[in-house]
């Protein structure tokens, strides 16, 4: 490779930090396996570790067939969140912050207990989440213009940007994950709606299949942390000015955001 793994984790970096995208690794690495680009996100992240960040959970993407058929893929993809990325409920987002935010809206799981890999199941997931919450993601592309193909928004961290969770902590015992329907609004009007089947048939899916595809790169999901399982709907473009909400209905309520 003419540029290093480790090189393009430090662009990568470099356009978060500076809020300049740069061109995507598929472009001069047209040969770029999901690997490989696996291996660029995780020396990413260990970039920010070694910073003073945390990691506070994972994120899925690409669990809708829609988006799947869009970039020729037949399972979703995963990143890391940080503690640096949480955003309070109703919080303020400055513009610099981000170079190009969409929002998503799904349900986040918070965990009691580890889940490794392989054969994780969905009773499983259940037996370990702690409880689950409505949740706004943010997401952000290092990349220019989103033109980017699945190795991409791998090695950039799964387009991970920020992340909102709502405030009402709901026990799996008392909701049924696939019937949850999904409304967001932006600035007071109605963009789309999305349900919980709409997520590989069940949000906790998701999560097992997270657990079990963690296995390969040795790693896990661990007691405490955050997942978000997926965007029930797609995502909408942010600008300065733009309030989000997503209702959840009566049990998860809502969650807002608001960028500055």
């Amino acid at each position: 490779m003419i540029v290093s793994l480790t090189e393009w984790s430090a662009r990568f970096l470099k356009a978060e930090k500076t809020g300049i995208g740069i061109s995507a690794p598929t472009n001069e690495i047209p040969d770029l396996n999901v690997e490989d680009a696996y291996q660029i996100q995780l020396e990413t992240i260990r970039s920010k570790i070694k910073s003073g960040l945390e990691v506070s959970g994972k994120k899925i993407g690409l669990t809708s067939k829609a988006m799947q058929q869009v970039l020729g893929v037949n399972e979703p993809d995963y990143g890391h969140l940080l503690n640096g990325m949480k955003v309070q409920n109703n919080g303020y987002i400055p513009r610099c912050r981000l170079i190009q935010p969409k929002v998503e809206a799904e349900v986040a799981f918070i965990l009691k207990k580890d889940l490794h890999g392989p054969n994780i199941t969905v009773d499983d997931v259940i037996e370990a989440t702690d409880y689950v919450v409505a949740s706004i993601e943010v997401v952000d592309s290092r990349v220019m213009d989103w033109k980017i193909k699945l190795q991409d928004t791998v090695a950039d961290n799964a387009s991970s940007g920020l992340y909102i969770l709502g405030d009402r902590k709901i026990h799996l015992s008392e909701i049924d994950l696939p019937s949850i329907q999904m409304s967001l609004y932006k600035n007071g009007e109605f963009m789309n709606q999305g349900t919980g089947d709409e997520v590989l048939g069940n949000p906790a899916t998701c999560v097992a299949w997270l657990a079990n595809k963690l296995n390969g790169f040795k790693g896990s999901l661990n007691a405490g942390e955050v997942i978000l399982s997926g965007a029930l709907s797609a995502a909408i473009e942010a600008k300065p000015g733009d309030r989000f909400s997503a209702d959840f209905g009566d049990k998860l309520g809502k969650v807002s955001v608001n960028f500055e």
